[in-house]
C-alpha cells in the first residue's frame, strides 16, 4: 500500500487502492484505519484519497539515513559545497510539501539551519517551485487548489495567476529559484535529479544569505548543481547489472 501511495501522483482513493491491491473495501478500510491513527497514512479532506503519513516518511528518512546511500548522497554535496562555498540540499516532494533529505551545511558563520528531516513550504522555495513546474499542467492546477500560499516574506507570491505565470518560467529554464520568497535576505537555486525514465525524483539546491550571494550570482552556479545532480541520479537510480 505504502509503494502505491509513494508512487501516485495525487492521493489515491480506497476505491482505487481496493482495485489496485484486489483487496475487500471493507478488509482494506480496516486497514487503512490502522495505519492513519499510528500515523503512516493521512486522510485528505474532502474525499480526496489517502498520501504516506509523517511517520512513513520519518521511517523512509531513517532507512535512508543507515545506508551506504546517505554516506554516497553526502559525498556529492560535501564536494559542491567545497566548490561552490554555500550550503547545498536534496530534497523530495513529499504531499504538498519539500521535505530536506540530506543536507551538508556551509562553513560560513551566516547560515540557516535546516536539518535533514525538516519540511518547507513548496511555493515559496526553489526546489518546491521546481516540483511544481515539472508536473503535468493537470496535477500541478490540482497540488495549487490545495496549497495556501502564506507568505513567508514582502516578497512571497501569493496570487496563483502570478505563481503559475512563475512556475511556466521556471519550466522553460528547468531550474528553480527562491528570491528571497520563503526567508527575506535568503537566495536559492535548485536543479532537477531525473530517475532513469526522465522523471523529476529529487532536487539538488543550493542557498546562501544576500550578504555574500545575489540570485544573479547562485545562477552561475547552475552547470555544478547539474553535474550534482546527475551523480545523485546515478546513486538513486543505480543502473542494473
Amino acid at each position: 500500500m505504502l509503494e502505491l501511495l509513494s508512487e501516485a501522483s495525487q492521493p489515491l482513493t480506497l476505491a482505487q487502492l481496493a482495485a489496485m491491491m484486489r483487496v475487500p473495501k471493507s478488509t482494506l478500510m480496516r486497514l487503512l484505519r490502522a495505519m492513519e491513527a499510528q500515523g503512516y497514512l493521512l486522510h485528505m479532506p474532502a474525499e480526496r484519497g489517502y498520501v504516506p503519513g509523517n511517520r512513513a516518511t520519518t521511517l523512509a528518512l531513517r532507512m535512508l539515513r543507515g545506508s551506504n546511500i546517505r554516506r554516497e548522497c553526502r559525498a556529492v554535496l560535501r564536494n559542491l559545497v567545497r566548490s561552490l562555498g554555500e550550503t547545498c540540499n536534496l530534497t523530495v516532494p513529499d504531499a504538498g510539501r519539500v521535505l530536506y533529505v540530506e543536507r551538508i551545511d556551509t562553513t560560513a558563520p551566516l547560515r540557516m539551519h535546516l536539518p535533514p528531516g525538516t519540511w518547507v513550504p513548496m511555493h515559496c522555495t526553489a526546489s518546491g517551485k521546481l516540483f511544481l513546474a515539472s508536473m503535468p499542467l493537470l496535477e500541478r492546477r490540482s497540488i495549487l487548489a490545495q496549497l495556501q500560499l502564506t507568505r513567508h516574506s514582502p516578497r512571497t507570491i501569493t496570487d496563483r495567476r502570478e505563481l503559475e505565470a512563475e512556475l511556466e518560467r521556471i519550466a522553460r529554464r528547468g531550474v528553480g529559484i527562491d528570491n528571497e520568497e520563503f526567508v527575506l535576505g535568503m537566495v536559492a537555486v535548485a536543479v532537477p535529479v531525473r530517475g532513469k525514465d526522465g522523471n523529476l525524483v529529487a532536487a539538488v539546491a543550493c542557498h546562501a544569505p544576500t550578504a555574500r550571494r545575489s540570485l544573479d550570482e547562485m545562477l552561475t552556479s547552475v552547470p555544478e548543481l547539474r553535474a550534482a545532480a546527475d551523480a545523485m541520479a546515478r546513486i538513486l537510480s543505480p543502473a542494473k547489472e
